[in-house]
């Protein structure tokens, strides 16, 4: 990744040097919030619906086991100055499996979580990028950059377009795949 991010970084100065002078004004180039698209395109909000979906039984008994585990405690600190030593000590073994055991499903949900959330992640990065470079090769954009940018005007960035196209698709169909978004609106100059 380094070294994609270096390219990216190296690749405005590096088209300056390789284009003649005269051909930059027939240059199409647009800039990508990813980031943007990353948060706001429906499709993204539909993959972190789904992982909350899927997660949220889990999660609802881990808080039920931390409920218990607070009652047991409770009742401890309650009651055990009147228990028996040994239903004390039976309680305070009890209490300390519990604990460990919910300090195992809370470690492995979190795991489960982030895995399952790379995964979708991983996806929607590649759905993403085919969807950009669908829309770039429709509206004929020579270039399009996404990260490394240290100047660019606001004309250049097509997110809010391809933000719109993704609104539509995800309207039009729930497959993640790209198609042939609408034109473009035609660059002013």
């Amino acid at each position: 990744m380094p070294r994609l991010r270096s390219f990216i970084l190296a690749l405005p100065a590096a088209l300056a040097f390789m284009v003649p002078l005269g051909a930059h004004a027939d240059l199409k180039i647009a800039v990508v919030n990813v980031p943007q698209l990353l948060e706001e395109a429906p499709q993204a909000k539909t993959a972190m619906q789904a992982l909350q979906d899927e997660f949220a039984p889990r999660q609802r008994e881990i808080l039920a086991q931390q409920k218990e585990l607070k009652t047991k405690e409770e009742k401890l600190q309650r009651d055990g100055a009147v228990m028996a030593e040994n239903e004390r000590r039976n309680t305070e073994k009890d209490l300390r499996e519990s604990q460990r055991e919910l300090q195992r499903k809370q470690n492995e949900y979190v795991e489960d979580l982030n895995l399952r959330r790379n995964e979708e992640l991983g996806k929607l990065q590649r759905s993403l990028l085919q969807e950009v470079q669908a829309f770039a090769r429709a509206g004929t954009y020579d270039l399009v950059v996404g990260e490394g940018v240290l100047y660019r005007s606001d004309t250049l960035d097509i997110t809010a377009q391809v933000l719109a196209a993704l609104q539509q698709r995800a309207k039009s169909s729930p497959g993640p795949k790209p198609a042939t978004p609408a034109k473009p609106p035609a660059p002013k100059p």
